[in-house]
């Protein structure tokens, strides 16, 4: 064999031995990925219902063993009623925090225009179907210090304890005050409002009309809670 083709054979060698450890190394990265992703969702669910606090330092697996013990996910039909989870995406996908087999509360994904793009979190609704027991966003770009304090513990706490109901129990959503809610807002609404963020108005009208199309959307499910106790598939 002469010089030239043992160079020609060499380098093909390495060139196939690269190739197969790069592909080797995409895999394991993708798979890591995934499973990332899938942790981060589990880790803002469970931040929607109290189960993990703001700037606690917990583990993939800690992450995944709490999730599994408290959650339960399925879809929504059209009428309220709570179906196991159909992967054609006929209902709308909903978690519950399930305590003693009983639902204490039911958590809906938030996807929201934004100013600058989509927003999207978590929000929990007590299993009375009228109180938000949470709300917690995972990603925005709204700008840094303004819309983006979104993100920030500070403000999703304000979200706890209001209703998504009026006095007379007709459902009119949660939205962001244009400032403090204790000063703009007439007393009779001010349940169903949050403080604003200054200088960030926009970022608060484009939010408050996310979550008021997405939690319409879950309405069905509200007033079947709102008239007693739901229940969930079993098995599931």
């Amino acid at each position: 064999m002469s010089d030239q083709l043992k160079s020609i054979v060499f380098t093909a060698v390495v060139a196939l031995v690269c190739a197969l450890l790069l592909t080797g190394a995409a895999s394991g990265l993708k798979a890591r990925k995934l499973r990332n992703v899938a942790v981060d969702r589990q880790k803002n669910i469970l931040k929607s219902v109290g189960l993990i606090k703001a700037g606690a330092s917990m583990s993939a697996a800690e992450i995944e063993r709490r999730y599994d013990a408290n959650i339960r996910c399925y879809d929504m039909a059209g009428t309220g009623r709570v179906v196991p989870a159909d992967k054609a995406g006929a209902g709308l996908p909903v978690c519950f925090y399930v305590k003693a087999n009983h639902p204490k509360a039911y958590i809906v994904p938030v996807d929201s225009s934004g100013l600058w793009g989509k927003i999207h979190g978590y929000m929990a609704i007590e299993n009375d179907g009228k109180t938000v027991a949470g709300f917690s966003v995972y990603s925005q770009n709204e700008t840094p210090g303004l819309g983006g304090e979104i993100e920030k513990p500070w403000f999703q706490k304000n979200f706890v304890g209001k209703k998504i109901v009026d006095k007379a129990g007709d459902f009119v959503s949660v939205g962001i005050a244009k400032g403090k809610v204790a000063e703009v807002i007439p007393k009779d609404r001010q349940d169903n409002y949050v403080d604003g963020i200054s200088g960030a108005s926009l970022t608060g009208k484009f939010l408050t009309a996310g979550l008021k199309s997405v939690l319409r959307k879950y309405e069905p499910l509200a007033k079947a809670f709102r008239k007693g106790p739901v229940s969930l598939p079993a098995g599931s």
